[in-house]
């Protein structure tokens, strides 16, 4: 346990790293500590598997006799609370510490899951520091123990709010199952144990501060679990379009994105983990092992515990090739038809190593976590690394989307090779763009094309793409700039000026997501389906004959006929699209005419000051009944995209706005006449 050992365990799971508490300063519990630790586990290993218990702190406890059970109030003699510091509460008799362990500790629990989480005093966090200074001379702070990540936090109302947020990540107890009895050949730096974390059915271990990038190698970012889903629902559309492909995660770090393409599509995919780190490399190599996936390129990792030999040892579900090397010259050297960028900040250095040798319709996903230069707030920073100007704006999510892709496309085309847009997704702390590869002079000339400049107004955020030969005060389609002294217009860019999406490919990686039961990202996926085809009426159906009715933005999706009730209209005339050449270049310009129109709108930035705005999806359908099209979108909750124009979006919602003041004036109005009568 780790409050059992040196004073140098439990600090590692505070909140506030930057104030470890050193080994040597630590100092030994008493005997009766370590006694009430050893009965803890006796008592909870008939409830609980061994590999949580021996985790969990003596505080933790699922009913008052639990804790009781902790000293032995039976006997006779001055006893010590098990919870409190000699100095805090000395040694007493049976019922006075009865009293002691019910009002105190167990009185102010913090209730999760079944198990309570009592108020601990030992010196589990840091001494406050007194007046002088001296750390020595101050007094323990009263905390809690997180029944999840083994946290300690002081305040009650602080731990309430710390397991919310595990509630709405979906982590629970089980997420965190502790690795202290797992025996390996090799431990972990510093002497800790691994902790295992399961995502998507696969485990992963994990170092005790992953979550620091600076101080760990094997970096674990637990927010980015929708980037991963995504990512692996654009590889499982791709192998359905052909098998086996050869796919790359060029950034393994502890190799939970290789891990899970080669334990859910098995034979369909040949999977390479790469990484520079050998920290990282033999951290692959183990997670291989826990997963009982066959590893090429090395040696084998340590073997898994004792008890689990039978199904470490049976045969292996799969293969997957770890390699030791940089991402630029493994992509240099082999071709493949997948590669997933995930480096830590901008992906802009690996990009022409990616497009070097990837095959034709393969795909690239790169995720830029860089969201201080991507989001305006480092100018200088995004100029020099993506070569764009840009400024913050109502729309600065879709514009960091939009620069991201001109920057694959520029790379592209550098390598006589264009791309097709399929997903382009920015979140608060990512932004994810996936692309198909198109070989040829033709292809990257075609995508190239569609780098252009963007005229941005600064005043009312009217903006628009500058087509050539175009003067800025001519393009801009409001007045400001007419009645409004200096200049409001500014350039932008240049930014990706085609769509974002792809509407089949869109439907296909919902349907993988309702295969592989991933829950969490299904509502984003139908987002970008409706906004992908800039409509609220979408019917998102899983199969040809799929007859139910969907909900999207508060409006009932009507349910499209099957192919058998389809009219005899719609069976003639035309050739089938699978009958046709199969071109994939024709095919993208006959659906240039469904493309989403570039940038949204905030109602909340346009509203009118003294007036109540509508409803956002009654908002919606007056736009519709206008005429114009419109859909929600994923950048902005509050955001409307649409083909109207500025001028037109706030007549429109001028007009269904009510002023604050109706109400107030038609109750005075009442009155004084109630008077004069």
């Amino acid at each position: 346990m780790a409050e059992l050992g040196e004073g140098d365990a439990a600090p590692l799971h505070q909140e506030d790293r930057d104030t470890r508490q050193g080994g040597d300063r630590g100092d030994a519990p008493s005997a009766r500590h370590q006694d009430a630790g050893q009965v803890t586990a006796a008592a909870d290993s008939d409830t609980k598997p061994s590999t949580t218990t021996t985790d969990r702190h003596i505080s933790i406890q699922t009913q008052l006799e639990g804790l009781e059970m902790l000293v032995d109030l039976n006997g006779a003699g001055r006893k010590s609370c098990p919870l409190c510091p000699e100095e805090k509460f000395k040694a007493c008799y049976s019922h006075k510490l009865r009293r002691h362990l019910q009002n105190l500790h167990w009185k102010v629990y913090v209730e999760f899951e079944g198990q309570r989480m009592c108020i601990c005093h030992l010196p589990c966090r840091h001494l406050k520091p007194s007046l002088s200074g001296d750390q020595t001379s101050g007094r323990h702070v009263a905390h809690y123990h997180c029944v999840v990540c083994s946290v300690t936090i002081a305040r009650k109302t602080d731990m309430i709010s710390h397991l919310k947020r595990h509630v709405n990540k979906g982590e629970t107890e089980a997420s965190y199952s502790g690795s202290s009895d797992v025996a390996f050949e090799e431990p972990a730096p510093s002497g800790q144990a691994y902790e295992i974390m399961k995502e998507l059915g696969t485990n992963v271990q994990l170092l005790p501060n992953h979550t620091t990038p600076q101080k760990s190698d094997t970096y674990f970012n637990r927010k980015m679990k929708t980037n991963r889903q995504l990512v692996f629902c654009s590889l499982a559309v791709l192998a359905e379009e052909r098998n086996p492909l050869e796919c790359l995660d060029a950034f393994g770090a502890t190799g939970i994105m290789g891990l899970q393409w080669a334990k859910h599509l098995r034979g369909a995919v040949k999977v390479t983990i790469t990484d520079i780190s050998d920290t990282c490399v033999k951290m692959i190599r183990e997670n291989c092992v826990l997963n009982n996936i066959r590893m090429d390129g090395g040696s084998r990792g340590p073997r898994g515990p004792d008890g689990a030999g039978g199904e470490v040892e049976g045969v292996p579900i799969t293969t997957v090739e770890v390699t030791k090397m940089d991402a630029n010259v493994i992509m240099h050297l082999r071709p493949f038809d997948y590669i997933h960028l995930d480096p830590f900040g901008t992906a802009v250095n690996y990009l022409d190593a990616a497009f070097r040798n990837v095959r034709n319709l393969g795909i690239i996903s790169v995720t830029s976590t860089d969201t201080g230069s991507l989001f305006a707030k480092s100018p200088n920073v995004t100029l020099r690394h993506y070569g764009c100007h840009i400024v913050r704006t109502e729309y600065y999510k879709e514009l960091a989307a939009r620069m991201v892709v001109a920057t694959v496309a520029r790379a592209a085309a550098r390598c006589n090779k264009g791309i097709e847009v399929l997903l382009a997704v920015a979140l608060e702390h990512f932004v994810l763009v996936v692309v198909r590869v198109l070989r040829g002079p033709t292809q990257a000339d075609e995508s190239a094309k569609k780098l252009r400049k963007l005229v941005h107004c600064q005043w009312c955020e009217e903006r628009i793409f500058l087509k050539q030969g175009n003067m800025v005060d001519d393009t801009l389609p409001c007045n400001c700039h007419g009645s409004l002294p200096g200049k409001t217009a500014v350039r932008l860019g240049p930014l990706w000026s085609g769509p974002l999406f792809n509407t089949g490919f869109l439907r296909k990686m919902l349907s993988a997501a309702v295969q592989y039961s991933m829950d969490d990202i299904q509502p984003l996926v139908k987002t970008l389906i409706c906004e992908s085809e800039c409509t609220t009426l979408k019917s998102l159906v899983h199969g040809p004959s799929a007859l139910t009715n969907q909900v999207e933005c508060g409006v009932v999706i009507k349910t499209l006929q099957s192919e058998e009730e389809a009219g005899p209209s719609e069976c003639t005339g035309k050739r089938k699209s699978g009958e046709e050449s199969g071109n994939v270049v024709k095919k993208l310009k006959s659906e240039a005419s469904l493309e989403h129109p570039p940038f949204y709108y905030s109602i909340h930035r346009h509203s009118i000051r003294g007036m109540n705005m509508p409803k956002l999806n009654k908002f919606l359908q007056y736009l519709t009944e206008a005429g114009f099209r419109v859909s929600r979108t994923h950048f902005d909750p509050t955001g409307v995209r649409t083909d109207a124009t500025l001028e037109q979006f706030k007549s429109v919602l001028t007009k269904y706005s009510v002023p604050t003041y109706t109400n107030a004036t038609t109750t005075q109005t009442s009155v004084s006449a109630g008077k004069t009568g």
